[in-house]
């Protein structure tokens, strides 16, 4: 088994910052970039913005809607692309946000989690909300592997108030997910369950002095979240925010040094 999916993150974040770069090639971007709006225009895309900045950030996220909407071929593109971001020495955090019951979470867990297809991550997103039990077929193949896991909590759309903030016990869903996260990762050793709490909320009415996993923070950049409000958003916990930003690093392309300064001044701000 490689080292746990926490050490390695750790170790990456410590040598090139915790900024974690978002790979979404909406359609505008790809013909902004010069491309047309097809499998080979969103893989040279993606590949590129690797390629130029790849030695400069720690976690590439992939949006695997971008890739299935062209079937076959932008699964291919996708594997080829998570290939790519092993190769920069960075970590591939896909974003999928799979939830199911019993023998489907195993399968989903499988092709994303297990190293034996093309498209395996060193992460993935998972949904919880049919019950964060039914997640243990990708926690347990997580610890098994040295992968990682982050738990949708505290999303940044506004919708997801009306089941995250839903209470039950004197406790709301989303704080429900941290504690269980929380007693996961307590009882592994391993800190591979982490969370998927939005960075554009004026606060998270959520307790995370206990919780040491993990925290992909999307909603940096064009969404309005700036890396300086982290540290007011989330307190103590702030050491371990993984902050996301994409479209405003995607569209300073096609040139490299353009893609690398914006990247630099996206991890200031």
């Amino acid at each position: 088994m490689t080292s746990p999916y926490r050490a390695r993150l750790a170790a990456l974040v410590a040598e090139r910052g915790n900024l974690c770069v978002g790979i979404d090639p909406h359609e505008s971007l790809v013909r902004a970039w010069g491309h047309a709006f097809d499998p080979a225009g969103v893989e040279r895309v993606s590949r590129d913005l690797v390629e130029a900045i790849g030695d400069r950030v720690a976690v590439f996220k992939p949006q695997s809607a971008f890739f299935e909407a062209f079937g076959s071929a932008g699964l291919g593109v996708l594997a080829r692309l998570l290939a790519d971001i092993g190769q920069a020495g960075a970590l591939s955090l896909l974003d999928v946000k799979r939830g199911d019951i019993g023998s489907t979470m195993a399968a989903y867990a499988h092709a994303y989690l297990s190293g034996q297809t093309d498209l395996t991550a060193d992460a993935i997103t998972v949904s919880p909300y049919l019950g964060f039990g039914a997640l243990q077929p990708a926690i347990d193949l997580a610890h098994a592997s040295g992968r990682g896991v982050y738990v949708l909590c505290r999303t940044s759309n506004p919708e997801g108030g009306q089941v995250q903030q839903a209470t039950a016990a004197g406790r709301s869903v989303a704080q429900q997910i941290v504690d269980a996260a929380r007693e996961c990762n307590e009882q592994s050793g391993q800190h591979a369950v982490g969370l998927v709490i939005g960075g554009t909320h004026a606060q998270l009415d959520l307790d995370l002095t206990r919780y040491f996993g993990s925290i992909l923070v999307p909603g940096i950049g064009a969404q309005g979240g700036t890396v300086e409000s982290l540290a007011t958003l989330f307190g103590r916990a702030v050491d371990n925010v993984l902050p996301s930003a994409s479209r405003q690093v995607m569209k300073a392309g096609p040139e490299r040094e353009h893609l690398r300064a914006v990247l630099d001044e996206v991890k200031k701000t």
